[in-house]
């Protein structure tokens, strides 16, 4: 008598990077909760910067330069932190200073990058994956790197399905989240999944439209018995009440500018502002009147739910974010705001859920006036032309229907002897007559 064997512990690889804090952030949230899901499986984030530093022009020169300082300075001021940057970091201090303006320069020359040092970028890849066992899926978070990881995973095990979860509103093209590929793609807005369609590059099968962007799991837990309250913050519990929020790492200049604006309303609007990591912002506020400076937090949706809109960068995660829990937002839109953000400031226009403006210190005062008068007629449009977003979840049981597949072929292949391979989007079989080793 048989028995069917145990099925194989799956082993589920993300690949991520900190330029921003929204790949980092969606990442957390699917790992969370496969881990929670799938306790059986195992989930393995990558860091595809800490992956790349070998060939990070960035990382290579201050490393260079950091190593001659510190032989002259530790020996004098050992506790003095020296260390080299990778290239993710000029982006993440620009956006902490609020200079975005220029920017989107980056994407170019980081695409270029990517082309010039390909064939490296491939090889530092596939020996990565011929070095660990082997995963189940390839799940990416990130943009502009999918082709060569694909192509590097291919080399590997062409039977290893890859899926890319886009973390934008919409696609920037060319080559930002959308490539001529055999994989799997989770698109957020039927936007984004229009465009997937257009490109001809995947099978309809493989185009996955779920309901939003990732949110962490806190944003659909109930509020706690005891939650805080505005009291609780130092604010009046019966004003209109704004949340500043620049991502982890704060925009003092940004915030300063706003501020300065709020206090020019005749409504009063006080304020709590979200620092993150940027404790110079954190301590600069904590004698502003009508203000509540808060720093890192993993519990934003307690905060968030004390204020009545958003007002912040037009960053899908944080629009996402407000909306979800009912809250319309404040944005900004000009030439500083990144490509990869001017179409969330069409998505918030289309669909009625915020206003977006010009100029923060020109026109917010106005803005937070109107956004007051406005704020049932915003929130209504929230409820009916938003739908409720369960991404999260549904990525993850995406992402099991994939491993039940790969499993299934896999095992199909070992009776009859070949090789599983993935079809391509033509429904043809790549190497069809290979034999297994």
């Amino acid at each position: 008598m048989t028995t069917d064997a145990p099925p194989k512990a799956r082993r589920i690889e993300i690949f991520y990077f900190d330029a921003g804090g929204g790949h980092r952030n969606a990442m957390t949230a699917l790992s969370k909760l496969i881990e929670k899901t799938h306790a059986d499986w195992t989930v393995v984030p990558v860091d595809l910067q800490k992956l790349l530093e070998p060939i990070d022009p960035v990382h290579r020169l201050t490393q260079k330069i950091t190593g001659s300082l510190k032989k002259i300075l530790l020996p004098v001021a050992p506790r003095l932190p020296i260390a080299p940057i990778q290239a993710q970091d000029i982006y993440n201090n620009a956006l902490k200073r609020g200079a975005t303006r220029g920017l989107g320069t980056i994407l170019p020359i980081l695409q270029g990058f990517i082309r010039r040092f390909s064939a490296e970028i491939e090889r530092l890849l596939v020996e990565r994956w011929r070095a660990e066992p082997r995963p189940d899926l390839v799940i990416s978070v990130i943009p502009n790197f999918n082709r060569v990881m694909h192509r590097a995973l291919q080399t590997v095990d062409a039977s290893i399905p890859y899926l890319t979860v886009i973390t934008d509103l919409v696609d920037v093209p060319p080559h930002f989240w959308m490539e001529d590929q055999a994989q799997s793609i989770v698109c957020g807005t039927p936007k984004a999944a229009d465009q997937a369609r257009a490109t001809g590059f995947y099978r309809e099968t493989d185009i996955h439209e779920v309901s939003g962007m990732i949110l962490k799991e806190q944003f659909y837990l109930p509020p706690a018995p005891h939650a805080l309250t505005r009291i609780d913050l130092g604010l009046a519990e019966d004003r209109p009440t704004a949340m500043i929020m620049f991502g982890g790492n704060g925009a003092r200049r940004a915030t300063m500018t706003i501020l300065d604006q709020l206090d020019k309303s005749p409504s009063g609007i006080q304020s709590i502002v979200m620092c993150g990591k940027n404790a110079a912002l954190k301590k600069a506020l904590q004698r502003r009147p009508n203000c509540c400076a808060v720093g890192f937090v993993q519990t934003v949706p307690d905060y968030l739910r004390l204020a009545d809109f958003l007002i912040g960068k037009p960053g899908p995660g944080s629009i996402s974010e407000a909306v979800h829990l009912g809250r319309p937002v404040i944005v900004e839109g000009n030439a500083s705001t990144m490509p990869q953000e001017r179409p969330n400031l069409d998505w918030i226009r289309d669909n009625g859920v915020g206003l977006v403006v010009k100029s923060f210190r020109r026109d917010l005062a106005a803005a937070a006036e109107d956004m007051l008068l406005r704020l049932d007629e915003l929130k209504a449009n929230i409820s009916r032309n938003i739908p409720e977003n369960r991404a999260v979840y549904e990525i993850v049981d995406i992402i099991a229907s994939l491993v039940q597949d790969v499993g299934n072929g896999r095992n199909a292949a070992l009776k009859s002897g070949f090789e599983a391979v993935r079809p391509r989007k033509d429904g043809t079989v790549p190497d069809a007559g290979r034999c297994a080793d």
